[in-house]
């Protein structure tokens, strides 16, 4: 908290007077996280003049883009060992983002554009296909992937996914 603190420009005595304790921090990083991913993805899958495979490639590099950047890595590990935080990573992130993806293949297959007959089931292989152990690795301490290896990996990812689903 006191690095936190010095961070903000704060005294601890603040910290603890918004935040409560270390895991009222960390949840409204989680929070705020959450608000931001959720509003750039509905953002991008509104977007419905963009080609879905763009749309898609955005969306994967964004979410690789995410999950091993350090301060994710960081509420991660601060989550792994508190089961309220990890909830709450869960809500905020990939249960509160996959519904408006969800949403957005529901709507390429009511348009005829992709053949999305279960839309949450097409997500999950969508975000297997995508992250398979990269956050992991990250988590476990190797490099975050480059910006390079972050666009190749969510063209592979959606160019496989795409196949999968014309099948």
């Amino acid at each position: 908290m006191l690095a936190v603190a010095k961070r903000a420009g704060a005294s601890k005595e603040t910290l603890y007077s918004w935040f409560g304790d270390r895991a009222g921090l960390i949840r409204a990083l989680i929070e705020r996280n959450g608000e931001r991913a959720a509003a750039a993805v509905r953002a991008a899958m509104d977007d419905d003049g963009r080609e879905p495979r763009d749309v898609l490639v955005d969306h994967v590099a964004g979410l690789l883009r995410l999950l091993t950047s350090r301060s994710s890595v960081a509420l991660n590990r601060a989550a792994m060992d508190d089961p309220e935080l990890a909830a709450a990573l869960l809500a905020g992130g990939r249960r509160r983002v996959g519904p408006i993806v969800e949403q957005y293949l529901a709507r390429l297959d009511e348009s005829g554009r992709l053949t999305v007959p279960d839309p949450g089931d097409a997500y999950r292989l969508l975000y297997g296909l995508a992250i398979r152990d990269v956050q992991i690795t990250v988590l476990l301490g190797e490099d975050p992937p480059t910006e390079r290896q972050i666009v190749d990996d969510a063209v592979l990812a959606v160019d496989r996914f795409v196949t999968l689903l014309r099948g």
